[in-house]
């Protein structure tokens, strides 16, 4: 059973390992109430697995399914409020333990309103996505969106247990899974260049539609076991060395800086991980640009970007300056300054003697915007 440790907390990655939950919350996260937070889309998919595996080990009537919409539109104040107002009505106490089953929004969304609600209680994270079962279920970070940008209201609450089941991603449409497969490339550009290979390698295989001669269900499911838990062990140990961002799990943040913004200004139409594919892209240029980065790698990661079939650029519709504005309103903006988490080469990241965090002005950012543009 593969698993990484964290300071106060695992990552177990193992096939049909959501059948083990009910025995995970009553190790890890005893409770007398259990509150699923869940989409709508997984509910229908996964949810009765999820119930049935806690009222194995606890009684029905204190399990309970609390389902919103899908979509990032829903990680929102309003959302976050409902929710623990239905806790609120069902009962649900101080000891109580919320289970997030979804992809990145219900995690986020989820882990915000256990950091919350009676001040704290613990959460169990259940990613049913690649991206949230490498990046958005490890780590602590919560939160909800504002109309000025991502994840701007939040908290730092690690969970008390993190079960990745590959098995669960057999449902995840093959849009969603490249979007996953860009957090992966962004831990082998930031940590590991054998890794980024590794991927590369390994996407005719991962991306293989179910049914085609190149399909094979076994070699997938090994490949997307080896996957996470390499993208988790390069996750965790950022995290392990500097729980709240103040050091070196700013460079974790690798392509989000645009791509956060590329998001916000599609009005997340881009999904997050294809923002960020494009994002990794225009910063690696940026690096190039002010002479932090080795010549040639931007081209590095955006052959990796397109071998996944996600996007390396600016799309066309989303304006330069628009993009350029929404930078300023991230969390990563010091003293007037966005700060970018920049690659020295394919897996050695820059700013090691600033903290990680790159301060660069406008002008170079917008120059690189505007020079790259989708010509489709």
């Amino acid at each position: 059973m593969p698993r990484v440790s964290l300071p106060t907390y695992s990552v177990t990655v193992e096939p049909d390992v959501i059948r083990t939950l009910g025995a995970v919350v009553a190790e890890r996260a005893p409770a007398h109430h259990v509150a699923i937070v869940t989409d709508e889309t997984v509910a229908a998919l996964h949810g009765e697995t999820a119930r049935a595996a806690l009222a194995s080990t606890m009684p029905v009537g204190r399990v309970h399914l609390l389902v919103v919409p899908p979509g990032e539109g829903e990680k929102s104040r309003a959302r976050w409020a409902d929710l623990t107002d239905r806790l609120l009505a069902l009962g649900c106490g101080r000891d109580t333990t919320v289970v997030a089953l979804g992809g990145g929004v219900v995690g986020d969304l989820a882990g915000f309103v256990a950091a919350t609600y009676m001040r704290g209680v613990p959460v169990v994270q259940v990613p049913t996505t690649l991206l949230a079962m490498i990046d958005a279920s490890v780590g602590g970070k919560t939160g909800v969106d504002t109309p000025a940008g991502k994840n701007l209201v939040g908290a730092f609450h690690p969970p008390a247990a993190v079960l990745a089941d590959p098995r669960l991603l057999r449902t995840l449409p093959l849009a969603h899974l490249r979007a996953g497969l860009a957090e992966a490339i962004k831990h082998g550009v930031i940590a590991d260049a054998a890794y980024l290979d590794e991927i590369v390698d390994a996407l005719p295989q991962l991306l293989a539609p179910v049914g085609s001669p190149s399909y094979d269900q076994s070699r997938t499911l090994e490949a997307l076991v080896a996957l996470v838990v390499r993208s988790v062990e390069i996750k965790a140990d950022a995290v392990a060395r500097d729980e709240r961002e103040g050091g070196v799990r700013k460079t974790l943040n690798f392509g989000h800086t645009l791509g956060h913004a590329l998001e916000q200004v599609s009005g997340y139409a881009l999904l997050h991980g294809e923002a960020v594919a494009a994002g990794m892209v225009l910063e690696s240029m940026l690096a190039e640009r002010i002479g932090v980065a080795e010549p040639g790698t931007a081209e590095q990661v955006r052959t990796a970007v397109r071998a996944a079939a996600l996007p390396d650029t600016r799309p066309r519709s989303l304006r330069a300056d628009a993009v350029l504005r929404a930078t300023r309103l991230d969390k990563k903006a010091r003293a007037g300054a966005v700060e970018y988490a920049l690659p020295t080469r394919v897996g050695v990241m820059a700013g090691a003697e600033r903290g990680w965090g790159i301060p660069v002005g406008d002008a170079e950012v917008g120059a690189v915007l505007a020079g790259t543009e989708e010509v489709a």
